[in-house]
């Protein structure tokens, strides 16, 4: 058994749990961003333990105790972090039994523990974890002494316990927004309308006389104000925006996704296996686009920060605390151990949002404010032209059969702007206001991510299906001036897309039904399993009538090719537009910690595939994000919400893998294939607006 990537940089058993009064508290460097992981990580702790649920606590990423897990991304919550409190925890066990054993004069095998109290046979003794705890030595390393339970010794992973976070979520006041301290002030900065834009003039004494305005002050591109009120920031902000003149660059395309699709920037291999070039028969070209997407949290992001006694002190609803802390002490000057980042729920993001650039606002406002809290909270339109957004991408895959409709080969083409351009990547803060400081920290060339790291631009562009000749490349387009990062399922969400719906153009070519012809390319017997799930789960619901204008579509992935299976069939009305009315998903997570949180998350993740592959676009006016409000970028209504199903597959033998992300490109390809058999066309550029049904319906 391999040691948890984690604890071969913190392997101390007192850096993951330590106990006091009664409860075990569990401490993790992942942060909660709505999607449940903290419950989950808990059951794992519990059960290694044999104590109560309810005997457990556990915090998320703080710098100041946690272990320093990097990101909470890539849907390796469970996956990492559990697998590192699982070890943890069960070495905890055996530490605080050998002390036990020790004391009561017992041989440690005639041990065993329920809700921590410890039992000598079926005895109940006199001793607790508790009453032993104050002699282990928590310095120990947790891979020496590790036994983890084998899955039939598990009681809680496996069931649906509530989430340990709603009752602050539905009846308190859990937001980073919704925190108060004494003498609290307000503050904003006035951001450049877009990168590489320069500040001709703004009226400095004007601003600092504005209602409620307490300090102003200026660096570089930045000018930031401190006021009585969040009111009082705000309107002195947008004032200052409206009246400031910039000098912005030329550097804009006409058409952002052209540029994407006609550059000319290095392409680079990403995987190679036998030799497309000997294929000799006629290639199927198929090229999907999806645009520029924004995170489009309903909370718009938030931080506080504190400067006093040379210590400064941020919360955040950041994904990675130790990563932002690095990142603004770069950016100040500061020790890393000056700095204190402390995780406080936000709107949940799934990706690289305006957490972090707006903490950095709160830390450059509070250093120049000391001794008072800072409190930002950005507004709708900063959320859409400041945050990263996500890449616009362009995918082409071009397939080669055999007389019998079997692939024998697949060259994929990948062109997308930058995904990997979190704080601290590349060499680069990556942090907006840095790169406008006179000295600016101005964003790095990004390498985009690894595919043995799950990939970016090229996530998912390798297909799971068995293809005797495979090339994948991909081209990471900088030559833009919009800011890009990471967002859920990165270049999965597309690339799935193209493949998917392909693969239901060539079936249909074979006359040939979707599943079968997937089927027959598919050598990984979990794959299999998958598909012929959904096949049969969903085969009554797919043999009724299908009126004129309505038709099934499947979509189907393992996720990087190495975390959850999942498949998806929806089915679509097209009318004027297209109308997602029923979804059912069959996913294959591997150990299922919490059944109820990841059909949770499935749901999620299929929801935000419906709204992103119908609904979403940013609008560019040259250089700038045009898009300003909700009425520029129309998301999902409720009224849209169609019926959802999830069936799991249960692997309690297998390792946990990654599930929260596993379902948007799935999700989008079996929109687009639902739409295919519902009109006859593939509608290839998202979103499947109406004008892009009419764009698709003349080009066929």
């Amino acid at each position: 058994m391999s040691i948890p990537v984690q604890l071969v940089e913190t392997p101390r058993i007192g850096a993951w749990l330590s106990l006091q009064a009664g409860r075990v508290h569990v401490r993790t460097g992942r942060v909660e961003l709505g999607q449940g992981n903290l419950t989950a990580l808990l059951q794992i702790a519990a059960d290694e333990l044999d104590v109560d649920v309810d005997q457990v606590r556990i915090s998320g990423g703080d710098t100041r105790q946690s272990p320093n897990e990097g990101f909470t991304s890539g849907s390796l919550s469970i996956t990492q972090s559990g697998t590192a409190i699982r070890w943890a925890a069960s070495a905890a066990r055996q530490a605080l039994l050998s002390v036990a054993a020790r004391r009561l004069a017992v041989s440690l095998e005639r041990l065993n523990v329920l809700s921590g109290q410890i039992y000598v046979d079926s005895e109940k003794s006199a001793l607790s974890y508790w009453d032993v705890a104050g002699e282990v030595d928590w310095e120990q390393d947790a891979t020496e002494l590790a036994a983890p339970k084998l899955s039939d010794a598990r009681k809680v992973a496996g069931k649906s316990i509530p989430r340990i976070d709603l009752v602050d979520r539905i009846a308190g006041e859990p937001f980073v927004h919704d925190l108060t301290f004494p003498g609290m002030v307000f503050g904003r900065l006035v951001h450049p309308p877009c990168m590489g834009a320069k500040l001709l003039s703004l009226d400095m004494n004007r601003l600092g006389g504005r209602p409620g305005v307490l300090k102003v002050w200026r660096n570089g591109e930045i000018t930031g104000l401190i006021a009585e009120s969040t009111h009082a920031a705000n309107a002195a902000c947008e004032w200052a925006y409206r009246t400031a003149e910039w000098d912005l660059p030329e550097n804009a395309p006409t058409h952002a996704l052209d540029a994407i699709s006609q550059s000319q920037e290095d392409l680079l291999p990403v995987q190679a296996q036998g030799d497309v070039s000997t294929f000799d028969g006629a290639m199927v070209t198929h090229r999907v686009s999806r645009p520029y997407l924004s995170h489009g949290s309903i909370g718009p992001s938030a931080a506080i920060a504190i400067w006093e006694n040379d210590r400064l002190r941020i919360w955040s609803h950041a994904q990675g605390p130790y990563p932002l802390r690095d990142a603004i002490a770069t950016v100040l000057g500061l020790s890393k151990d000056a700095i204190d980042v402390i995780h406080h729920p936000g709107a949940g993001c799934y990706g690289h949002n305006g957490a972090d650039d707006v903490a950095l606002d709160a830390a450059l406002l509070a250093v120049g404010y000391p001794g008072r809290a800072v409190k930002v909270v950005w507004s709708r339109a900063d959320e859409f032209r400041c945050a990263p957004l996500a890449p616009g991408m362009v995918t082409r895959v071009s397939v080669g059969l055999d007389s019998t409709h079997t692939i024998q080969a697949m060259d994929v083409i990948v062109n997308s702007a930058p995904h990997g351009n979190r704080p601290g990547r590349n060499g680069s803060p990556n942090l907006r206001a840095a790169a406008f400081l006179n000295p600016p920290f101005p964003p790095s060339k990004s390498n985009d991510i690894p595919l043995n790291a799950g990939g970016g631009a090229d996530r998912n562009a390798v297909p799971i299906y068995d293809i005797p000749n495979v090339r994948v490349q991909k081209r990471i387009v900088h030559k833009l001036p919009y800011r890009t990062s990471s967002m859920r399922s990165l270049g999965a969400h597309l690339n799935v897309y193209a493949l998917e719906t392909l693969m239901d153009k060539l079936a249909d070519d074979a006359s040939e039904d979707p599943f079968e012809f997937r089927l027959r390319h598919l050598r990984d017997d979990r794959a299999l399993n998958v598909l012929r799930t959904a096949r049969d789960s969903t085969a009554e619901l797919r043999g009724r009538p299908v009126a004129e204008g309505c038709g099934w579509g499947l979509g189907f992935a393992k996720y990087k090719n190495t975390a959850a299976y999942c498949a998806v069939v929806a089915r679509v009305e097209v009318q004027e537009r297209v109308r997602v009315t029923d979804v059912y998903s069959v996913i294959d997570g591997g150990e299922i910690i919490n059944p109820d949180g990841v059909i949770n998350q499935t749901e999620g993740g299929i929801l935000q595939a419906l709204s992103w592959t119908l609904h979403e676009e940013i609008k560019f006016a040259g250089p700038v994000v045009a898009t300003e409000t909700w009425l520029d970028y129309p998301i999902i209504p409720f009224s849209d919400v169609p019926k959802i199903e999830v069936e799991l597959i249960h692997q309690p033998d297998c390792p946990p893998l990654g599930c929260a992300e596993a379902a948007q490109g799935p999700m989008a390809a079996a929109i687009g294939n639902a739409v295919f058999q519902a009109i006859g066309v593939h509608v290839c550029d998202m979103p499947l607006t109406p004008d892009a049904l009419v764009s698709a319906a003349l080009n066929h």
